[in-house]
């Protein structure tokens, strides 16, 4: 199924791709075969991570909780070397505890399975506050 981009997104998936695509993605992170990214390049996570006192059981029970409609759209992964890959985004409302004060916030979730030794493992590029305006495929 070869999708094309609108303006570097892609949005030609049916409920039942995004089903498919969480189902796979739920099932790694499961097992623990994911990683939410927490390098030089990827600041933003961890200071959200830190304000909002999420720990990995709590970033675990956000991400199966992801829905199809919190799915937005996928983009080409602009790495070399990686650009057959297609990186999920989906934008997630949840409570989350903001220093002893109960608030909902849009977390900005962007995702990869790769495959590393012929094993699937999950790839949590983004993990942080919604910053900009965003479109879901499947929310009227």
């Amino acid at each position: 199924m070869d999708k094309k981009p609108v303006n570097g997104k892609y949005l030609d998936f049916t409920k039942q791709d995004i089903t498919d695509y969480l189902d796979i993605f739920k099932q790694l992170v499961s097992k623990g075969r994911y990683t939410i990214s927490k390098n030089a390049n990827r600041q933003e996570n961890i200071d959200f991570m830190m304000d909002y006192r999420i720990n990995s059981y709590k970033a675990k029970e956000i991400l199966m909780n992801l829905q199809y409609d919190d799915f937005c759209y996928a983009a080409a992964n602009y790495n070399p070397g990686y650009e057959h890959e297609r990186l999920y985004v989906f934008c997630k409302e949840y409570e989350l505890d903001y220093w002893g004060e109960l608030e909902y916030v849009d977390i900005y979730i962007k995702t990869n399975i790769i495959q590393i030794k012929d094993d699937d493992f999950a790839i949590v590029i983004s993990f942080h506050k919604r910053n900009e305006p965003i479109t879901y495929l499947f929310r009227k």
